[in-house]
């Protein structure tokens, strides 16, 4: 594992905030909360359960803050629990259902995303389904691998590689008529 030495303010925050230091865990929740809430966004459509699993996600880490080595990112770290706390969240709220639809794909998928907003790729991203979301956002966004996947989801690999390709096509066909759509309107 590569260390990365954290910046001497952001280490004595950290140590503060371990030693239950309430202006110190404000100052590192002011910090970070925005990205992490995003995070909690890409798994679950409402802002609202996503603002309340940032916080679940919040609390463990200050709970857990004193197990933090200083290696690696800080950032990295907290963002592993929110995930872990938004995985832990859908499988509770409903167990995860993989997918085997079959979609019917024309090559026309290669038109560019250039002009694409972020929002528009997070709306197509919400309309996936549950399975094909989760592993999308754990392989595309979050970076894990295959077998991590399997791991996290009770899953095998090869089902994770399935779920892939298909959200990724199902992804492709979904913005190929959204702007066939949008173009037809103009």
């Amino acid at each position: 594992m590569k260390i990365i030495q954290l910046h001497k303010k952001e280490a004595v925050l950290i140590k503060r905030a371990s030693e239950q230091n309430r202006e110190a865990q404000q100052l590192l929740f002011e910090q970070y909360s925005p990205k992490m809430l995003g995070v909690c966004r890409q798994y679950v459509k409402d802002i609202h359960h996503a603002e309340d699993l940032m916080l679940s996600g919040f609390l463990k880490v200050f709970t857990k803050l004193h197990t933090f080595k200083n290696e690696g990112s800080f950032e990295g770290w907290i963002r592993k629990i929110i995930v872990n706390t938004c995985l832990t969240y859908l499988n509770k709220k409903n167990p995860i259902q993989l997918t085997d639809e079959e979609f019917v794909f024309n090559d026309a998928a290669t038109e560019s995303l250039e002009n694409t907003s972020v929002d528009d790729i997070q709306k197509l991203i919400d309309k996936l389904p549950e399975g094909y979301k989760l592993v999308f956002n754990l392989y595309a966004i979050e970076g894990y691998k295959h077998a991590e996947i399997s791991k996290k989801l009770n899953i095998s690999e090869g089902t994770s590689k399935s779920q892939l390709f298909k959200a990724r096509k199902w992804l492709q066909e979904s913005y190929i008529k959204t702007n066939q759509i949008e173009n037809a309107e103009k």
